[in-house]
């Protein structure tokens, strides 16, 4: 069995109760027995999807998962001011990145690769919509993720709002942004917002942004990769804090 996958009523009810954190639960259609594992997931603030149990047949690598699959986290969560904190520590203006409905692991491991090695000071992501700390995305960061702090939060606008008022700027990628990237100071307080890879930024989160930022596009597609936007806008804040790597850079 993966080590991020949880199977069996009484399992993941001890799971849940030594508070191991959790991604997702999912529970089996119409299943009365599992009201108890439902209701701690609701006190913990864990999403809960209930599926057709030919789902959990497809999913379950035990064969015995009696109606539910645990998601566990493969690294714990960290808070918004853990993220802050940081920064403060480092003596650097935090630059965090924001991830809107991010779901393939691979582009959340190679973000966490690209926020390691550009000296960001962590990452915030969603609870739901989203892929979380699991142990595809700790693979797919080639060990980055043991480095990298990451909130979760319920509301990722709301999450947005606290960052403003603790003095971020919030920009997002978005293909009609204002401004081209480099041509924007990322020099200040900053959060970085990057959407996911098929809709991009949801409406209400490019609402809440100070500033919409663009990659300039040339040829046929329209739009790159959620991981390799990320690594753009990233490596362009770095080069504008930390002209010179080494000593004098972040380093």
């Amino acid at each position: 069995m993966d080590n991020d996958q949880i199977e069996g009523k009484n399992v993941v009810l001890e799971a849940l109760r030594a508070g191991r954190p959790i991604n997702r639960i999912l529970l089996a259609e119409g299943m009365r027995q599992l009201q108890e594992i439902r209701g701690l997931a609701r006190q913990l603030g864990i999403p809960v999807e209930l599926v057709k149990r030919e789902r959990l047949d497809r999913e379950s690598v035990t064969g015995r998962h009696q109606g539910v699959i645990a998601q566990a986290a493969a690294k714990g969560y960290a808070e918004l001011e853990d993220l802050l904190s940081l920064a403060a520590q480092r003596g650097q203006a935090p630059l965090l990145l924001v991830l809107d409905g991010i779901e393939d692991p691979h582009n959340l491991g190679a973000l966490l690769r690209t926020v390691e090695t550009a000296g960001a000071h962590g990452v915030v992501i969603p609870k739901h919509h989203a892929v979380g700390l699991t142990a595809a995305v700790a693979r797919a960061s080639a060990g980055a993720m043991e480095y990298v702090s990451v909130a979760r939060v319920t509301n990722l606008v709301r999450a947005i709002g606290e960052l403003q008022e603790a003095g971020l700027w919030v920009y997002g990628a978005d293909a009609n942004g204002e401004k081209i990237y480099w041509e924007t100071d990322l020099r200040r307080p900053l959060a970085l917002v990057v959407g996911g890879e098929d809709r991009g930024i949801s409406r209400l989160v490019k609402e809440k942004c100070d500033l919409l930022v663009r990659i300039p596009m040339q040829g046929s597609i329209s739009s790159l990769n959620a991981s390799v936007a990320g690594a753009l806008l990233l490596y362009e804040a770095r080069r504008q804090r930390w002209p010179t790597p080494g000593p004098t850079g972040p380093d």
